[in-house]
Formats: C-alpha cells, structure tokens, sequence
C-alpha cells in the first residue's frame, strides 16, 4: 500500500512540529473501481442501491507491517459494484481522509448477490 497525502502530511507534522495532529481512532476500508491515487480522487464503489458501505477494519502491528486482524465482509451486493480494482483506508465510514491505498493482485467483478471478503492477515501496509 502506499500512503495518501493526508497521512504524509500527519506524519510530517507529527515529527517536525511541536503541535500534534489527532489520530484516528477507527480505519474503515473503502473499495475503488479506480485508483483512489494520493488525492483519494478515484472512483468509490456506490452506496446508491448496491448495499455498498466501508467496512471498519483493525490492525495489528509486527515490526515495520501493519496487518488485518480479523476478516473484512461487505454486504451482498444488491446490485452490481462495477469491476474492483483498488482499496484505500479512511479515517471514516463516510467522507473522511484517506489514509493509504494500493490496488488489488487481480482486479475482481462484484455482480449482484456477491459477497466480497478478505482473510484475516490479506492486508498489509509497510514501511520499508
């Protein structure tokens, strides 16, 4: 994943300001059929008539890698999501600040009645 404006911006002020920036206390996981880039100015799925909605999303930390902890599950789409290609974390269920984003290894159609899940440990944010 890489790391969103937002983030780099917190991380800068964090360590060359004396003032501290307010850290989330929540990470929902968005879905794009588009790359969110930086800016987070990629296409989100629709909440309009589909059942979309971000999934909250918890992490645990082993050295320089920040893992999913438990499984992510979306609602069964009631109507087509589009073609996913891209995920992003935000710092809220709507609107909100994107955090990090990264495409997906294989790009996945979420038609009607689908459920789309990620395994525990699938997600991965590092430092390098």
């Amino acid at each position: 994943m890489s790391f969103a404006n937002e983030f780099e911006t917190r991380a800068l002020q964090w360590v060359f300001t004396t003032g501290s920036p307010t850290r989330p206390t929540s990470w929902y996981l968005a879905l794009f059929t588009s790359n969110p880039d930086e800016d987070g100015s990629g296409t989100e799925v629709s909440t309009s008539g589909t059942a979309y909605a971000r999934e909250a999303v918890t992490f645990t930390v082993s050295g320089n890698a920040a893992t999913n902890s438990g499984a992510i599950e979306y609602a069964t789409a009631t109507a087509s999501f589009g073609t996913v290609s891209h995920v992003g974390v935000y710092d809220a269920s709507t609107a909100g600040n994107l955090i990090a984003y990264a495409a997906l290894s294989s790009s996945k159609a979420i038609d009607t009645g689908d459920i789309l899940r990620i395994p525990a440990g699938d997600l991965d944010i590092t430092l390098d």
